[in-house]
């Protein structure tokens, strides 16, 4: 076994018979790896499913090959074929990426066969692991022979210090920098199939659930207490704002013991968190998008950081675009047929890299920002990192030049002309644009200094020190000169914040409902995980954005209050469980099917690991002045003797309502708790009790139903003799405190009263017109007005049977 980077196969072969007995032709099958259990870890390793879980190995620029499925196979229906190889290391490849362990050992059995008519007689083909970067492992080896199948027999032992947070498993032929001299050697096709990797089972995932309250109530920074969120991006549209983030939690992985997670590692990000919210302070999880990775949206990509979105009609079609960084290389956009998708890749390459025009000297081209303008035209930023070294030390401190814009055209997927400079002072990264009153506000992160920008440097008066962010204003979202520099938008965090909370910065801006909003990030959820220490998990704030009267920026503060609640919440509907405007101890996942209150096209998410002591709170509900009579639950019962509990103001206020959930363990069915005592605005509090140390259940959505308005009326009825007849005599007393119409129903005929003052009654006499009349009912109905809305209450009254006459 050899660890290495790419290097002569001589070094490879050579390393792989240090391991002896492991590849000797005498090995069999069943000499067990030590500590290994019976757990195949490859997926469809036979191909019976065609090439489900297998991609092309994509670990280098140049690898690149065709693979199909063949009904040549070793065993069963199917086998895997793959043709067209680029290079050496062009083969199938399947993740295995939190399967295997370091320092566990593992048997891997496969079988390959070539048959090119032209290839040598015998080839030699590896069994390789990519764990990312240049660490490449040659594991098992197996030398064929044309138009038979070989089969690869072996065991190997991932070592102790090795990291694991990615394994890639592949098949190749030995590698050589040039396989395109002599393709018959080395870049044959062949078919694989029965590929098995059996060893210790994967280690069960750690636990990502937030068990500390990271969002205080009262509080409405950061946005969410639940998950981590990075990089936020604010899109209106109908009266929500959706935030789109960096999903740090994606490597979150606290020790049980310690709960303390290792440091993030940016590398594994490939999804994008969303949440929305009507109101800026109840915020509905809607999960993550997989953009990139072998799975994702756009495969061709490995990362997904620091996102932006924007909307525009494309040929009669409003679509939704969502750019993002790949890594620091290159980015790209996917395409959405709403804000929460579904999403699609119009492009089967990435949207900036190296060959866009203008962007050649940017060091990091990443960090995508779209805007568009209001005659249509579309706008990208993008760039950052270290500034070109041709450049005087006093310019690359102070004027790096490394961010860009560049205009889309119509299709929103795809550049045209160059990119112009941005020559924002001090600037690093995270540029975005926004417009108002006919300006164009250029905001980013500033630099840290350092080798990479000149060495040790002063910045000139008035340019933003490290990690703050700096705005520009212009006439022209293509003109950004240093004349255009307006001050410094935001310090850095750890100015309000302290101490763990600094770091570089990104933010965007939007405007929902007459008022700008500044989004930016901060580690403080991670903060009050671990006291005072952070790994560097952020969590997305929001803070209000004011303007001076000659339209420069007032400098934002960052506080934990926040953003006021822009309107009170309604309860009065169906709406996702996963809508927290705090919430202690619980996570969230991704469930099939559509969301009840997004639509079907939309991703449904529910509540998980609730536990004994749990909670989930909204904030601000109105449940006007006739208030709720009850709530309903979608649950789905995972032990017996849970139940929901229904708070006001409080995790420890008066309990409204309780619903037990009694329903079959392992199957959805709603639940619904009576209320008492709830009307006006409150803070309302879902608490979680049942047996300790196991899961109780899983909510998916809530609605409150309103108590029935009613009309106060006092109604009465009866039997009486005139002239020998019976009359029914109907009255009803108005105790309303505004005049209601009133309407008398009986068999024997009906009468209406347009305007019943308060206090004043309605009466009525019916003649029969017989002299005996049976036991029966009159119906009485009231309509007026109950704080606006227009109530009808139905009564229904008895009278007794009535008799004239001797």
């Amino acid at each position: 076994m050899e660890q290495r980077m790419r290097r002569p196969t001589r070094g490879r072969v050579a390393a792989l018979a240090t391991v002896g007995l492991l590849l000797a032709a005498g090995f069999g099958a069943g000499a067990a790896p030590v500590q290994a259990a019976d757990t195949n870890l490859v997926v469809n390793g036979g191909f019976e499913d065609g090439l489900a879980n297998w991609f092309v190995n994509n670990g280098n620029a140049g690898d690149g090959a065709q693979l199909s499925a063949t009904s040549d196979a070793y065993a069963g229906a199917n086998a895997a074929l793959v043709t067209s190889r680029t290079t050496t290391g062009s083969g199938p490849m399947q993740d295995l990426s939190g399967k295997v362990q370091a320092g566990q050992a593992y048997t891997l059995t496969a079988r390959i066969k070539y048959e090119n008519a032209s290839g040598p007689a015998t080839k030699q083909f590896f069994a390789t692991m990519h764990y990312g970067g240049g660490t490449y492992t040659n594991l098992v080896s197996v030398t064929a022979t044309k138009g038979q199948w070989a089969q690869f027999n072996g065991t190997f032992t991932i070592p102790a210090t090795q990291t694991v947070s990615t394994a890639r498993l592949f098949f190749e032929t030995p590698w050589t920098a040039t396989p395109s001299t002599d393709p018959d050697l080395h870049l044959m096709d062949f078919k694989l199939d029965d590929v098995s990797v059996v060893g210790a089972a994967p280690p069960a995932p750690a636990s990502k659930t937030i068990e500390v309250v990271g969002k205080l109530p009262g509080e409405h920074n950061p946005l969410i207490g639940h998950k981590f969120g990075a990089d936020g991006f604010g899109l209106v549209h109908d009266g929500r704002v959706y935030m789109y983030m960096t999903n740090d939690t994606q490597g979150y992985a606290p020790n049980p013991a310690t709960g303390v997670s290792p440091g993030i590692n940016y590398g594994d990000i490939n999804q994008i968190t969303v949440i929305s919210s009507a109101d800026l302070v109840n915020w509905t999880d809607h999960g993550e998008i997989q953009v990139a990775g072998p799975n994702g949206v756009a495969p061709f990509t490995a990362n997904s950081w620091a996102p932006g979105i924007t909307k525009k009609v494309v040929n009669g079609v409003e679509k939704f675009f969502l750019y993002y960084a790949n890594g620091g290389g290159s980015s790209n956009v996917i395409t959405g047929a709403s804000p929460l998708g579904p999403w699609t890749s119009e492009r089967t390459s990435t949207l900036i890299d190296g060959r866009t025009p203008g962007a050649e000297n940017v060091a990091w081209k990443f960090d995508p920002a779209p805007f568009v303008d209001d005659d249509g035209q579309p706008y990208l930023y993008f760039g950052g990192g270290p500034a070109s070294t041709s450049m005087p030390p006093a310019e690359r401190f102070n004027n790096p030049k490394n961010i860009r814009a560049i205009e889309l055209d119509d299709t929103m997927v795809a550049t045209q002309g160059t990119a112009a400079v941005v020559d924002a002072p001090v600037a690093f990264e995270a540029g975005h644009v926004f417009k108002r009153q006919g300006k164009y506000y250029f905001s980013y992160s500033s630099h840290f200094g350092g080798n990479d920008f000149g060495g040790s440097q002063q910045p000139l008066p008035g340019y933003p020190g490290g990690g703050q962010i700096g705005y520009l204003i212009s006439d022209n979202p293509m003109s950004w000169p240093k004349e255009t520099y307006a001050g410094v938008l935001f310090p850095n965090q750890s100015q309000f914040f302290g101490s763990g909370t600094g770091g570089n910065n990104h933010q965007s801006v939007f405007e929902f409902e007459g008022k700008y909003y500044f989004t930016y990030h901060a580690p403080t959820l991670n903060k009050r995980i671990n006291g005072n220490t952070t790994q560097g998990y952020r969590s997305p704030h929001i803070q209000e954005l004011a303007f001076n009267p000659d339209g420069t920026i007032q400098q934002v503060v960052g506080t934990y209050a926040g953003v006021n609640q822009v309107r009170d919440f309604d309860p009065y509907r169906v709406f996702e469980a996963e809508t927290f405007g705090w919430s202690k101890g619980v996570a969230t996942t991704k469930v099939d099917g559509g969301s009840a209150q997004f639509g079907g096209a939309a991703p449904n998410l529910v509540v998980r690991d609730i536990d004994n002591g749990d909670w989930t709170a909204l904030s601000s509900v109105n449940f006007g002045d006739n208030g709720a009579r009850s709530v309903t639950a979608k649950v789905r019962a995972l032990a017996a003797g849970g139940q929901i509990q229904v708070r006001l103001d409080s995790a420890t206020g008066p309990v409204v309502g309780t619903a037990a959930v009694d329903t079959p363990v392992g199957q959805w069915a709603e639940v619904t708790a009576e209320l008492a005592g709830v009307s006006g605005v409150h803070d309302v509090y879902f608490t979680y009790t049942g047996p300790a140390g196991v899961d109780l259940f899983e909510i998916d959505n809530w609605a409150f139903q309103a108590a029935t308005l009613e009309l106060p009326v006092t109604v009465t009825a009866s039997a009486r003799c005139v002239g020998g007849k019976v009359y029914v005599a109907v009255q009803a007393r108005n105790d309303h405190d505004a005049p209601v119409g009133i309407a008398l129903e009986t068999a024997y005929g009906e009468r209406s009263f347009a305007a019943v003052a308060p206090g004043a009654n309605a009466y009525q006499s019916f003649n029969t017109r017989a002299v005996s009349v049976p036991a029966g009912s009159a119906t009485v109905r009231v309509t007026g007005a109950v704080g606006g809305q227009d109530v009808t209450t139905v009564r229904t009254v008895q009278h007794p049977a009535g008799t004239c006459g001797g």
